[in-house]
């Protein structure tokens, strides 16, 4: 069944067009990679769909309702929310805190809410941070603390903006477990924003392309990380050859 559906997205910026024509589908329980240049129109075309920028022209479908142009808390409600690539956490607030404040935003009742953000907490592996303040936290922790917020609302669709970026290669491995879990265990459909090919050649069950704004491509990851335009465009060089 898709659970997402995006048509024909565009949003320009002073003439600059940003995002254009953009179309594709997610189907629940699936995680859709999303590549590109820098510039490509990656992170507008997520704040499109999340409800922070109001497109020109196209429409979202969520569940099969539409959702163009709502408020993101609207959209948190109707199942999906983000993560962010700058995360800014309240940094006065204890790791907990900030989970408990992301929860009872989601809806939940006040007398739940923190054990609900422990629960939450001890899902992405934050349970030694869980009473430290968040100032001073790794980068590691401060990414699945991000992670955490975006969950306590028990989305359907996560949106996740290069939720690996700043990580060395020890502490990727098991935020991709994490991620891998996230869909298997809790049915989570995941879109995610990724420069790290090795992650999107692992948790991808499609790619999707963006170029100057536009759809190159999309498929299989096999298949899109061997084609021209792509390598062209983004890789520089076929993954898949031989030295």
């Amino acid at each position: 069944m898709t659970l997402l559906r995006v048509e024909n997205l565009a949003k320009s910026f002073k003439g600059l067009r940003a995002v254009d024509d953009v179309s594709f589908e997610v189907t629940e329980g699936s995680i859709l990679g999303v590549i590109g240049p820098n510039g490509a129109g990656k992170t507008t075309m997520f704040n499109l769909v999340a409800g922070a920028l109001r497109p020109d022209t196209g429409r979202v479908h969520l569940g099969g309702k539409e959702i163009t142009g709502h408020a993101p808390h609207r959209i948190t409600a109707a199942g999906m929310t983000r993560t962010f690539q700058l995360m800014r956490p309240f940094y006065s607030m204890t790791v907990l805190e900030n989970v408990t404040v992301a929860v009872l935003a989601g809806g939940a009742a006040k007398r739940t809410a923190r054990e609900a953000a422990a629960e939450v907490i001890a899902r992405v592996g934050l349970d030694r941070w869980r009473d430290s303040p968040t100032e001073g936290l790794p980068t590691a922790a401060l990414k699945r603390l991000e992670l955490a917020r975006a969950l306590a609302s028990k989305p359907r669709v996560l949106l996740l903006d290069e939720v690996l970026a700043g990580l060395v290669p020890a502490e990727r491995a098991p935020v991709m477990e994490l991620l891998e879990r996230l869909r298997t265990e809790d049915g989570v459909t995941l879109v995610f924003v990724e420069h790290i090919m090795a992650a999107v050649m692992r948790l991808s069950d499609s790619v999707l392309v963006l170029d100057l704004g536009r759809v190159l491509t999309s498929g299989a990851p096999e298949a899109v990380t061997r084609d021209p335009r792509v390598i062209e465009a983004y890789l520089g060089e076929d993954p898949h050859a031989q030295a």
